[in-house]
């Protein structure tokens, strides 16, 4: 992963979801410091409905963790989330994809619409000292 790729589209920027999916997977190995900013867009939605966004991973690009890396929040409304991916302690994880589930209830069309993109952006690791000062500091 050069610098020149530091940003993966997991989810392709207003990618229209209307079904359970899989994004395509990202060679991860190449990264320095194999920490990453996570920013789901959600652009569009219907109410009445669920958005789950999860990131798994893969030694090999073949078979994927059983439990996903990263969860996000779930998602309802239009907005903007971001969370910390760090697989910088599991170096057997060299392939990451974002998985995606919608669920919806109540009354109109019975098909859920999600308009998202999940993007990652490679940053700087936190160190272990820095983050548990931090916390303590928090306190």
């Amino acid at each position: 992963m050069s610098t020149q790729s530091s940003i993966l589209n997991l989810i392709p920027a207003d990618t229209r979801m209307e079904a359970h999916g899989d994004g395509a997977s990202f060679d991860i190995s190449e990264s320095a410091t194999r920490t990453f900013l996570c920013r789901l867009t959600v652009t569009d939605q219907m109410e009445q409905e669920s958005l789950d966004v999860s990131i798994f991973g893969s030694s090999d690009g073949e078979t994927w963790t059983k439990k996903p890396l990263l969860k996000l929040p779930q998602q309802f409304y239009r907005g903007t989330t971001k969370m910390v991916l760090d697989v910088s302690l599991r170096p057997e994880i060299k392939f990451i994809r974002a998985r995606w589930e919608l669920t919806r209830w109540g009354r109109g069309a019975p098909t859920p619409m999600f308009v998202a993109g999940l993007e990652l952006t490679e940053v700087s690791p936190m160190s272990r000292e820095t983050s548990k000062g931090a916390a303590l500091a928090a306190c």
